[in-house]
């Protein structure tokens, strides 16, 4: 049974280029609910602690690096079917690949300047939403 709940960053450049009105209007029409949101700067640990997961991997340095670089807006969305459902409106991690109308497609820059992270089954989700709100901090 899939989960009522996904989780999303947006990541640093798509802050500072100005995109989280338009990200959020595109999150809201396709029918999620915010359960909780706030705006951030990760540190070098909150980082490394977050993508643990990752840390064996060749982009992990790179990775914190980027995710360190600006503010991030973090926010656990609620919806039927929330995870799938994230993933087609975002699109594919490469924007070149991605299809027209995702978010990616309109507001990334690159491969690793993808504009958002969405939850990639509802195990992650539940996990990284735990990771930045308490049960106090959502609705």
């Amino acid at each position: 049974m899939s989960g009522n709940i996904t989780f999303t960053i947006i990541k640093p450049f798509a802050v500072s280029d100005g995109h989280i009105g338009p990200i959020l209007n595109k999150i809201h029409t396709a029918g999620f609910k915010i359960s909780a949101m706030r705006m951030l700067w990760l540190t070098q640990g909150e980082a490394e602690r977050f993508y643990e997961v990752h840390k064996e991997r060749p982009f992990y340095s790179d990775l914190v690096e980027f995710m360190t670089s600006g503010p991030i807006v973090v926010a656990v969305l609620k919806k039927e079917n929330a995870v799938a459902d994230y993933r087609k409106l975002i699109g594919a991690t490469d924007p070149e690949k991605a299809e027209e109308g995702t978010i990616r497609k309109e507001f990334a820059r690159s491969l690793r300047e993808n504009a958002v992270h969405g939850s990639d089954s509802d195990e992650n989700a539940a996990f990284e939403g735990s990771f930045f709100f308490s049960g106090l901090q959502r609705f």
